[in-house]
């Protein structure tokens, strides 16, 4: 089983095996992240009656404070359990869920969309993007540019945009099983805050004088 955990834009929380959710729970305030993680481990871990063999963490993009609490909540947990920490980009489980869902060809959907773009709050009134042309031979999004930040007068276009307010957490760990099954490498486990944070320590200390 895996724990997966994402809080590039709510806090999202699941736990999943194989192709199947066993539990997810999430929300969607986006100044809690701290407040909210702790709860939401707990309840989907006691809801799936089960303990993880890995924790899947979403890297980002996504503003530099909840991202770093989901981040750091997911290698904690790993560490603590001697187990590893699998990453990727929280857009591609945006594009993954998506796209899957086209792919089957479901209600209201195409079954053939190949240009794709995410799209998620990055605050300051900017946006978080990344573009995707379908799914790869082995069922993983096939991302070709971004993660970028942009105004939103300077996204790119595609043929269809997806701006998402809360990464799914369980379609985090599915695409983490997929990557596992299929054999393609994790992401490298660097945060992508995209920016500098809001507070920053000053370059030098100032002199006092007597």
């Amino acid at each position: 089983m895996l724990l997966a955990i994402d809080t590039s834009a709510g806090t999202a929380v699941a736990a999943v095996d194989g192709d199947r959710v066993l539990a997810e729970r999430s929300s969607g305030d986006t100044m809690r992240h701290a407040e909210a993680i702790g709860s939401l481990i707990r309840d989907t871990l006691a809801h799936a009656g089960r303990e993880p063999t890995a924790v899947v963490a979403g890297m980002g993009p996504g503003p530099f404070t909840g991202l770093r609490v989901g981040i750091a909540a997911a290698r904690a947990f790993a560490f603590g359990r001697g187990i590893p920490v699998l990453p990727l980009v929280s857009h591609d489980a945006i594009a993954f869920e998506h796209l899957e869902r086209e792919s089957r060809g479901g209600p209201g959907t195409s079954g053939a969309l190949r240009d794709l773009l995410v799209v998620t709050d990055a605050r300051r009134r900017e946006r978080y993007w990344s573009r995707y042309e379908g799914l790869t031979p082995e069922g993983v999004p096939h991302r070709v540019a971004g993660p970028g930040l942009a105004k939103p007068g300077g996204l790119p276009t595609a043929v269809e945009t997806v701006e998402a307010a809360v990464v799914s957490a369980a379609a985090l760990g599915l695409l983490a099983e997929r990557h596992r099954s299929a054999g393609v490498p994790f992401e490298e486990p660097q945060p992508l805050y995209l920016r500098s944070p809001d507070v920053t320590l000053p370059a030098r200390r100032k002199r006092v004088t007597r």
